[in-house]
């Protein structure tokens, strides 16, 4: 691999351990309204579930997404990190700039879309 690719590889590794970090960050301040008791008047105690609701459906998607850059991290480790998993081509530098745990090129994400939706 050329010296470019490494220190791409490295501003990728960085975004990712960045991107970790918030998500953690992010789970610690679903904590409050996780914890809080469900009291007061019905108003009060339908927005207190509502505010549940919402921090349990962020956090189910916080560890989706840590479960995602966990999985980039070890493909950075083992070498496949930049390969799509439907073509086996590299994926795009930009799209894994913006999306760093990203398993899909632009045409395998189409690829992957349209088999989903013919089998669903």
């Amino acid at each position: 691999m050329d010296e470019s690719w490494d220190s791409f590889v490295t501003e990728c590794r960085k975004r990712l351990l960045k991107a970790r970090q918030d998500r953690l960050n992010g789970m610690r301040d679903l904590e409050p309204a996780l914890k809080s008791e469900v009291t007061g008047d019905e108003g009060d105690m339908a927005q207190t579930l509502t505010d549940q609701h919402t921090a349990l459906t962020r956090r189910e998607k916080i560890v989706k997404e840590l479960g995602e850059i966990a999985d980039a991290l070890v493909r950075l480790e083992v070498g496949t990190y930049g390969v799509c998993e439907e073509t086996e081509e590299p994926i795009e530098r930009q799209r894994l700039l913006a999306l760093p745990w990203t398993r899909l090129s632009l045409i395998g994400a189409e690829i992957r879309e349209t088999r989903q939706k013919r089998f669903a």
